[in-house]
């Protein structure tokens, strides 16, 4: 069973940066596809970044493109969202989530989810 806890979330004036972490407890954390999603009352769950099991390849929404980072430290079992340049609407409530195949960030094809931690932009 694989879990998954976000932190770092918090509130931010825009402008400002926060940097979300997600610890996954699984032996096998190298070998997954990690990405990350957030979802703001009355909206869908919105796919952010996504990165390969390597590492050495992103993927990132139009409306986060240049302003956040994903990366991963495969000794940590550990991703990041760095986020940039933050903007009132990118207040929401952000996930992390893995999954063993297909590169894309498509929220339906992840099986394995964190609880979330809350980002507001003021």
């Amino acid at each position: 069973h694989v879990q998954l806890v976000e932190s770092g979330g918090g509130s931010v004036q825009a402008g400002g940066s926060l940097k979300l972490s997600c610890v996954v407890s699984s032996d096998t954390f190298s070998s997954y596809y990690m990405g990350w999603f957030r979802q703001s009352p009355g909206k869908e769950r919105e796919g952010v970044a996504g990165i390969t099991t390597s590492g050495q390849s992103t993927l990132y929404a139009d409306s986060v493109e240049g302003r956040f980072t994903i990366s991963r430290d495969n000794d940590k079992n550990t991703v990041y969202l760095q986020m940039n340049s933050l903007k009132p609407e990118d207040t929401a409530m952000y996930y992390c989530a893995a999954k063993r195949y297909c590169d894309n960030i498509r929220a339906t094809t992840f099986p394995f989810w964190g609880q979330g931690t809350q980002v507001t932009v003021s």
